[in-house]
């Protein structure tokens, strides 16, 4: 029996009949009940718990649709299989507002994993640390920017002065971060593939790279490489910050660019290209906040 089908009957009990590759290590798994799940292969050390932490983490108050967690081990994630549907302005809406939800029932420090998740987490294919700070903008420096600064260097996809634009980056954060924010409960991955428009007219949010953090964050991966009705998702989440009494201040789409920087960073580090010439001209965008 192949090891995506014997991990889906050791985590639900069920007899699983066929499994089909949908991406990557993952797969859909068909059950003798009829039910599908997917199983997941851990990308590293660690990847499988911290993905069902987060998700676990995500799900806890029902704010925003997320897959049910079957059962995971060092190497395997067992989790709901969600059918594709079609994007809608609706749905997008909805997930604004579930999104803005989600956010404010915070975390317990910038930096901090989800209960029950490692420390040394992953995003992708890329390594992640999650270290509680008090303040945003140290964390973000220390364990979003420089790591995967010093690695694209040592590829030598930066020279010195390069790096150095980040530098200045880091020594700025205070004043570059804009007004201070308590700690967000972030999906921490939220880019368009994984937000999935499922066929119960909903959309949900998979594959997370969970921990605390700034709000405007989330929203930057948001925009990073296109979302289907974006604007509208946007609508629900500004329209649910002002209900709630924490509304996003005017100028933070001037900081999309500084939230965006992690990504691009850690897409440099693992693909190379033209991703480190793009958190080049995000870092260069970002000194021009002040």
């Amino acid at each position: 029996m192949s090891a995506e089908r014997a991990a889906a009957e050791r985590f639900t009990g069920q007899r699983a009949t066929r499994a089909q590759p949908i991406g990557g290590e993952a797969f859909a798994v068909t059950l003798a009940d009829g039910r599908k799940v997917v199983t997941k292969r851990g990308q590293g050390r660690g990847a499988a718990t911290a993905e069902a932490a987060g998700l676990r983490w995500l799900a806890e108050y029902g704010d925003v649709p997320t897959p049910e967690v079957h059962g995971w081990d060092e190497e395997w994630l067992v989790i709901q299989h969600v059918s594709t549907g079609v994007p809608s302005t609706s749905a997008a809406g909805r997930l604004g507002r579930r999104l803005c939800a989600l956010h404010r029932r915070g975390a317990p420090a910038f930096g901090s994993a989800p209960p029950g998740g490692p420390a040394d987490a992953w995003m992708g294919l890329a390594p992640m640390r999650n270290e509680p700070h008090g303040d945003w903008p140290t964390f973000f420096a220390a364990y979003r920017i420089e790591p995967y600064v010093r690695s694209c260097v040592d590829k030598g996809l930066f020279d010195q002065a390069q790096a150095e634009v980040f530098d200045r980056v880091c020594e700025r954060l205070p004043e570059l971060a804009g007004p201070a924010e308590p700690p967000a409960r972030l999906h921490g991955d939220a880019w368009s593939g994984n937000v999935l428009w499922a066929s119960d007219g909903e959309a949900w949010l998979i594959d997370p790279a969970a921990h605390g953090g700034h709000r405007e964050t989330d929203l930057a991966m948001l925009h990073l490489f296109g979302l289907t009705s974006l604007q509208y998702v946007l609508g629900g989440y500004l329209e649910a910050a002002a209900d709630a009494g924490a509304p996003l201040p005017a100028d933070w789409r001037d900081r999309i660019p500084l939230h965006q920087l992690f990504p691009l960073l850690m897409h440099a580090a693992v693909f190379g290209g033209g991703y480190a010439r793009q958190s080049l001209a995000a870092a260069e965008d970002a000194l021009r906040l002040g």
